[in-house]
């Protein structure tokens, strides 16, 4: 009798033991694997468990053959955005489901001939400074300019054929930087508005690096870019931390982000334009500053209904931030970096302040921990919508996701979240367009235009 219960208790034992070291395995896969959603309550709760050394350990050895397989397929995408040149080829076609409310949507993307991103260097690399990529609608055209300062441009409407047939546009970017004894670092920006097609960069020269604003009409011939805006503030070493993100802005102004470049205080301090949002004076290129304490402002929106400015900032490990300036009065409204953060470092004791409010900062609309690596963003009204409720959608560079918000009429509370997730994808750029009732997202780790079916 004891040897048939011993025989079944082990049976019991043995099969507990297959299913965790099935579970396991499975974890361990998805933390190595490319493919998973950062976000994932389950992959984060392993991952605080499964050192990323071990992590990447076992994908060199038990999983070295799916791994070998995953990266000959990513190259082999590579090759064949290489092989199509201009074409703008359609490569992909998918059904993508929202993470909550289950909603469909048809996502087509399209190649882009710009470098892709060198992951081995990560998302601090210089190198990859010149291959973060931006895009702007202007009319009937999408205009898309690379990193490293080439422009290309499409017409809208062939989004509905296999191919985008794109046309590089000359430019005079690289000649800005001879004359001025200058070395492009990256492109932060594009952005149109009233016929001028404006643009941010990162350069470096004999004090430093320092980012500064330029324009152009829309002569699809040539841009031939003039200084709009120089900021006059250096920084001795590369660092993501620049901001540069423009908006449309009331009284014949645009809106202007600066990040804080990791010059510690300078947010906090008004003598600076360093860790600011500006509005520059678009005949006159006169600027005023407009709020402060922002670390790495990625996305910018202005609502002139309602007169609000909304961002989106990168925070440090953890804190990532929307923010909202109801703009009631003249003075400054402060965010609280680098004093308060619901990040904290990678290498230090924690250093920053929880709360904002107790220390006189406006406390964020949302925050996100662990970060989402947090970017463009794109504000939905009623009337845009078949609920006739208000959007605001977050796009996000680590969770690969947009982030789809519902928000009440005063914009102080959030009614409803969704996400969208895109597996091994990083979203640099968004833009509704309304023509076509679409969302255009800026693919990286492939470089691609994406089109986005709402369905309303």
């Amino acid at each position: 009798m004891f040897k048939i219960i011993n025989f079944f208790k082990s049976k019991k034992v043995i099969f507990i033991l297959l299913i965790l070291s099935f579970a396991i395995f499975a974890g361990l896969w998805n933390v190595v694997s490319g493919g998973y959603d950062k976000q994932n309550k389950t992959i984060l709760f392993l991952k605080k468990f499964i050192p990323s050394k071990i992590s990447r350990q076992v994908r060199d050895t038990i999983f070295i053959i799916p791994n070998l397989k995953e990266r000959n397929k990513f190259l082999s995408t590579q090759v064949n955005k290489y092989e199509q040149g201009l074409n703008g080829e359609l490569f992909n076609e998918e059904i993508v489901l929202s993470k909550k409310n289950k909603k469909k949507y048809f996502l087509k993307e399209f190649f882009l001939p710009f470098p892709r991103l060198d992951t081995r260097l990560g998302w601090g690399g210089e190198k990859n400074s010149r291959r973060a990529h931006h895009f702007a609608i202007v009319d009937d055209m999408v205009v898309v300019i690379s990193g490293g300062g080439k422009t290309i441009y499409f017409k809208k409407n062939n989004i509905l054929n296999k191919q985008l047939d794109q046309i590089e546009i000359p430019n005079n970017i690289q000649s800005i930087m001879d004359k001025n004894n200058s070395e492009l670092i990256g492109i932060r920006d594009l952005f149109e508005e009233d016929g001028k097609l404006y643009i941010s960069l990162i350069l470096k020269n004999s004090k430093g690096l320092s980012i500064n604003a330029y324009r152009t009409d829309l002569n699809f011939e040539k841009f031939n870019f003039e200084l709009f805006f120089e900021t006059k503030e250096y920084w001795p070493e590369y660092n993501v931390y620049s901001g540069g993100r423009f908006s449309t802005y009331k009284d014949n102004k645009v809106l202007f982000t600066i990040g804080y470049a990791n010059v510690k205080k300078a947010a906090q301090k008004l003598n600076t334009l360093l860790g600011k949002i500006i509005s520059i004076d678009k005949s006159t290129s006169e600027h005023k500053i407009i709020s402060m304490g922002h670390r790495n402002p990625q996305g910018l929106f202005y609502i002139k209904k309602s007169n609000i400015i909304i961002n989106t900032e990168h925070g440090p490990k953890g804190g990532d931030e929307i923010n909202i300036n109801f703009q009631e009065n003249d003075k400054i409204p402060n965010f609280g970096w680098d004093i308060s953060s619901y990040g904290t470092e990678y290498s230090e004791p924690d250093p920053y302040k929880k709360s904002h409010a107790k220390y006189g900062f406006i406390e964020p609309f949302k925050y996100y921990v662990p970060s989402i690596g947090i970017s463009q963003m794109v504000y939905m009204p009623n009337h845009s919508n078949s609920d006739d409720e208000k959007y605001l959608l977050i796009s996000s560079l680590r969770a690969g996701s947009i982030y789809v918000i519902k928000i009440n009429d005063k914009f102080n509370k959030i009614l409803d979240e969704d996400k969208i997730y895109f597996s091994q994808r990083r979203i640099r750029d968004i833009e509704y367009d309304k023509e076509n009732n679409v969302l255009f997202l800026l693919f990286e780790f492939t470089p691609s235009i994406a089109v986005l079916e709402l369905n309303n």
